[in-house]
């Protein structure tokens, strides 16, 4: 028996901490899977119950923070997000306030500024830049406790070349102030001016600066990619008028419990998830299922909380509350899928695993090297320092989780649920499209059109008995013949040994005789032909020695499908159509919706095997349906896609789920996969790219052909842009629109 739990990280500043994260907590016994997210600062365990303090006590021994997650809510998040940019902007106001006077003292002269002679006395002037300095070192003093930490745990992050360059920076600076003091006080002055203006203290604080300002713009992105999951806490209202001793009272809402009578005004929000006891109204979805058109409710109906009452007022009984909502589902499911790991992030955890050590040891080669070569100390020293610094596994770290981050949020807004980031890597690559009839082509609402009765069989006998037995089916055909007798106000009988074969039919005893619903026996009746070829469905009554009748069926095609197909066949896409109706009524749907292929009589079992013939042929399969016989073809597909209007089984079996019950949500869904993938992959591209261009410029590759060199002030704001290009680059996912094509064909 294992358990999942999430947890708050802290201290994490790049793709290495993240793997030193997950490789720690891996480690302990008991543990099965673990993921790490670098953006949202958290991590989702799989374990044997009882081992939370020590994963705990495995993070903080890496060198960071941990806590068990609590419910995650908008005012919770905005608290944390505050919290992080004050203890961001106070580090960066303090290190700036504090390195402007440090570049005036230190490079001043340099640029023809004046000073009084007295300034330019060595050992003014260094202790001067030691005082300024040591302010900018101290509250940057997370750099070197958590850098040289990971470094003495042979396990290296961002933080370790970030203190190793300003360490050596500091260490050499120390070396010459100590030279210049000795020779002013020897009564060499020239021993002491030619040393004073070799300190580099001016670069360590500059570093850290540009580092720590790098650090705060990046989190002031990270932070907007959260947006769309901010909006989602932030439907629920905080107020709700529940019923007291008959009375209506302001209450909070968080007070609020299953059975609570609650009252919805117009123009209001409905608090919770919950049916309608009184009155009726049209509700608006849009920031649930991204319907734009409002639904009618009335009594009797369900109603999703942080939806928008339009008119009506209506008294609504809590069914759901906490994390039971569908609200809360749909934000637990946007964290899980942030949280979780594309097959392309994995190559960028591989490369970060190794990348800090491989830096450092290209940094201590071109130092050597630069050495052998004669040039001084100094010149090797900055070599060092620029190719330490301007290394940014941030930006490996952030490429991947960033764009998914923002696609998860943006598929919520549109009414797509994403749970997992390899189902968007898988969904952006398929080429065969598999659709259910039933509830995804149809309306899934079939009605009793027409009644044929075999002679000497009563009309009303007949609907009694078939009503009786269907009663026990959930079946849509089956609650269509249920509804045609409640209308006809009949009184349904009592059922026994009642049987449900899938695929196949129902049978059952009433008043001593068995009595079978099903598939029709024979395709030879003409009386039937018309009705087929029409795409009409036909559910055959029969008893062990005769056929009673006939109950003749339609199902409304929704009205954007046509359209639909067209736009996925626009995408490249060829469209397979799996139903248990019979071959006519497959055919003629098949042909007015221009359906590449289409497989009729096909049983739930069957399902599952068409699936996997397609990808024996090398088809890469997305599956979409609703049904509870559909949930064995959804997880075997490269993709699942379950409409939301389906059963929870179907639900839980998907690795999507489509809010709407509309087949262009399969076409936004593709779409913005691609897009999705295609953001990763630039993301990656250019977190490669600037480190093969940026490590051999700071080792001085052209230097002996050009005389250039990189300032290591320059690789400093090099490496803070690298990681902040990529999250604005992910953030121009959020203009993502959905076309519609054309509605109708």
């Amino acid at each position: 028996m294992t358990q999942k739990q999430t947890f708050s990280v802290s201290g994490m500043t790049c793709a290495a901490c993240q793997a030193s994260v997950q490789k720690a907590v891996a480690s302990v016994p008991g543990v099965e899977a673990v993921q790490v997210n670098l953006l949202t600062n958290s991590m989702t365990v799989t374990y044997t119950p009882g081992l939370e303090k020590t994963i705990i006590t495995e993070v903080q021994e890496a060198g960071y923070d941990a806590a068990v997650k609590t419910e995650t809510s908008a005012a919770s998040l905005q608290h944390q997000k505050k919290k992080t940019r004050r203890y961001m902007q106070r580090r960066l106001v303090i290190s700036f306030v504090f390195l402007i006077p440090l570049m005036i003292v230190s490079m001043g002269p340099m640029l023809g500024l004046t000073f009084p002679e007295w300034f330019m006395n060595p050992f003014i002037n260094l202790t001067l830049q030691w005082l300024l300095t040591s302010p900018i070192l101290w509250f940057n003093r997370r750099y070197f406790t958590v850098g040289f930490k990971r470094l003495f745990q042979r396990d290296p992050n961002m933080d370790s070349l970030v203190a190793l360059g300003t360490g050596a920076a500091v260490i050499y600076g120390f070396y010459i102030s100590m030279v210049a003091w000795l020779g002013q006080l020897n009564g060499d002055m020239m021993q002491a001016m030619s040393y004073m203006n070799q300190l580099y203290l001016e670069s360590a604080g500059t570093i850290l600066a540009l580092v720590t300002l790098g650090k705060y713009l990046e989190e002031v992105s990270k932070q907007k990619t959260l947006g769309a999951l901010e909006k989602l806490m932030d439907l629920t209202p905080k107020k709700a008028l529940k019923q007291i001793d008959n009375q209506w009272f302001e209450v909070d809402v968080s007070s609020l419990s299953v059975g609570d009578l609650v009252r919805v005004l117009p123009g209001t929000i409905v608090p919770l998830d919950g049916v309608i006891r009184r009155g009726q109204s049209s509700l608006n979805q849009a920031a649930i299922t991204g319907e734009s058109i409002p639904v009618e409710k009335a009594e009797g109906d369900n109603v999703i909380g942080a939806t928008l009452n339009q008119y009506g007022s209506i008294d609504v009984e809590i069914t759901h509350t906490g994390s039971d909502t569908t609200l809360s589902k749909i934000i637990a499911l946007v964290e899980e899928a942030s949280q979780s790991k594309a097959p392309l992030a994995k190559l960028a955890d591989t490369v970060a695993g190794i990348f800090v050590p491989i830096v450092m040891c290209i940094a201590l080669s071109a130092f050597g090297l630069w050495l052998l070569l004669g040039e001084p100390l100094a010149f090797a020293l900055q070599i060092m320092i620029s190719i330490l610094v301007i290394s940014c596994p941030c930006a490996l770290g952030l490429a991947t989780p960033v764009a998914m981050m923002v696609g998860t949020g943006k598929g919520a807004e549109l009414g797509i649920l994403i749970k997992s980031a390899e189902a968007v890597e898988k969904l952006a690559t398929v080429d065969t499209v598999v659709l259910d009839k039933t509830g995804t082509i149809t309306q899934g609402t079939p009605r009793v059109e027409t009644i044929v009765c075999e002679k000497g069989v009563e009309e009303t006998f007949l609907l009694t008995v078939a009503a009786s037995i269907e009663s026990q089916s959930e079946h849509p055909l089956a609650k269509a013949i249920v509804h045609a007798a409640a209308e006809s106000k009949l009184s349904l009988k009592t059922v026994d040994a009642f049987v449900m074969v899938p695929g196949v039919g129902v049978r059952g005893v009433v008043d001593g005789t068995t009595y079978r619903m099903g598939k029709i026996s024979s395709l030879d009746d003409p009386r039937l032909a018309t009705f087929l070829a029409q795409g009409k469905t036909i559910i055959q009554a029969s008893t062990k020695e005769k056929i009673l009748g006939y109950f003749v069926l339609s199902d409304t095609i929704k009205s954007t499908s046509k359209a639909a197909i067209h736009a996925l066949h626009q995408l490249g896409l060829k469209v397979v159509m799996l139903t248990g109706d019979l071959a006519p009524v497959a055919a003629s749907l098949a042909k007015d919706m221009t359906i590449d292929d289409v497989h009729a009589n096909v049983l739930p079992d069957q399902k599952d095997a068409h699936i996997q013939a397609l990808q024996q042929q090398g088809k890469k399969v997305v599956m979409v349906g609703d049904g509870i016989n559909d949930a064995p073809s959804l997880m075997r597909a490269d993709v699942g896609l379950a409409i939301g209007s389906g059963t929870d089984i179907a639900i839980e079996s998907a690795d999507m789920v489509l809010l709407q019950s509309d087949l262009f949500q399969i076409v936004h869904a593709i779409r913005l996969a691609k897009k999705v993938v295609i953001n990763m992959k630039v993301n990656l591209f250019w977190a490669f790219i600037y480190n093969v261009i940026a490590i051999p410029l700071a080792a001085g590759v052209l230097y002996p052909f050009t005389g250039w060199l990189l300032s290591p002030m320059i690789a400093a704001g090099a490496m803070a842009l690298s990681s902040i290009s990529v999250v604005l680059n992910a953030l121009r996912l959020r203009s993502f629109y959905p076309t519609r094509y054309n509605e109708r064909r």
